[in-house]
């Protein structure tokens, strides 16, 4: 496979990671560099290590990846977001927040990750080898999350609590992308 076949995949999976950054660095009010770090490395690593995951497993994986990873980063990614916008609306909390642990991060990364789990099935699947687009991905999702933060942070700070409504609806958004993908493809 070429590397700028690769570097489009990677790309394509990156973007889920991108807005959810974005959403998350909305919330921000301090420590900006570190989360942006911190979200890149669990972004990019979930990215990076699930198509190596969904490799190994083979074709076995694949009916149950297809079969239940939409629903799974579906309802992961509705339950966060519609958190973060019943807490904004109602202004009892700051909207879900990277500061609040890394637990937040660590749910939204397996939900943004679990379509790269397919890509590696395809890899393997097509007898191609995985180190290169695993580390490709993982690169390139590091570097759109770590700016995803970057970006939020600045936005939030613009839009103040809105920023939470926004970024649940985003998280939202993407969920039933996501749904939707599985249920008309």
């Amino acid at each position: 496979m070429e590397f700028a076949t690769i570097l489009l995949i990677a790309i394509g999976l990156a973007m889920d990671a991108f807005a959810v950054s974005i959403s998350g660095g909305a919330t921000l009010r301090e420590g900006r560099l570190r989360w942006a770090v911190i979200a890149g490395v669990l972004f990019g690593g979930f990215q990076a290590g699930m198509p190596v995951l969904g490799w190994l497993g083979g074709v076995g994986l694949a009916s149950l990846v297809g079969t239940y990873g939409p629903w799974i980063a579906f309802l992961l990614l509705v339950l966060i977001g519609g958190k973060m916008i019943a807490e904004a609306v109602r202004g009892d909390g700051e909207s879900i927040r990277f500061e609040n642990g890394a637990a937040v991060l660590l749910l939204l990364a397996v939900a943004t990750s679990i379509d790269a789990l397919a890509v590696g099935v395809s890899f393997a699947v097509l007898d191609t080898p995985i180190a290169l687009p695993a580390i490709t991905i993982g690169i390139v999702t590091f570097a759109f999350s770590a700016a995803g933060v970057l970006l939020g942070s600045a936005f939030g700070h613009i839009m103040g609590r809105k920023a939470g409504i926004v970024g649940g609806v985003i998280l939202v958004a993407i969920g039933l992308r996501i749904l939707f993908e599985h249920l008309f493809n």
